[in-house]
């Protein structure tokens, strides 16, 4: 009975340390602080590409270490990035395209109804 207890027992999950749980916690609120602040400065056509940053580094804090994938296989963690990489492509297409007919689109052509 004890030999087949230890062959289930070989990489059945991961404990993360406590520290390293805190530490990223602590990043997580500090990205939020971030994020927050960074919305008082108006930076132009920076602010979605820093926000989209932002997101995009607590996505991957809370992956990597909140879902075990930093102690995972590593083709899971290939697969994690080229998956970030993909997103960030497609939104990055996404945002030209509403350049492109920005121009074209009239101020104030909806009307607002008040109650």
């Amino acid at each position: 009975m004890s030999d087949e207890i230890k062959k289930h027992e070989r990489g059945v999950f991961h404990v993360a340390p406590l520290p390293v749980l805190i530490g990223v916690w602590a990043a997580l609120m500090v990205f939020t602080w971030l994020t927050v602040a960074i919305t008082h400065y108006d930076l132009g056509d920076w602010n979605l590409w820093i926000a989209m940053l932002i997101a995009t580094v607590k996505a991957s804090l809370v992956a990597l270490y909140f879902m075990h994938l930093r102690y995972d296989k590593p083709f899971n963690a290939v697969v994690f990035i080229g998956s970030l990489f993909f997103v960030m492509l497609f939104v990055s297409f996404a945002l030209m395209d509403t350049i492109e007919y920005h121009p074209e689109l009239i101020l104030d052509y909806a009307p607002v109804l008040h109650p």
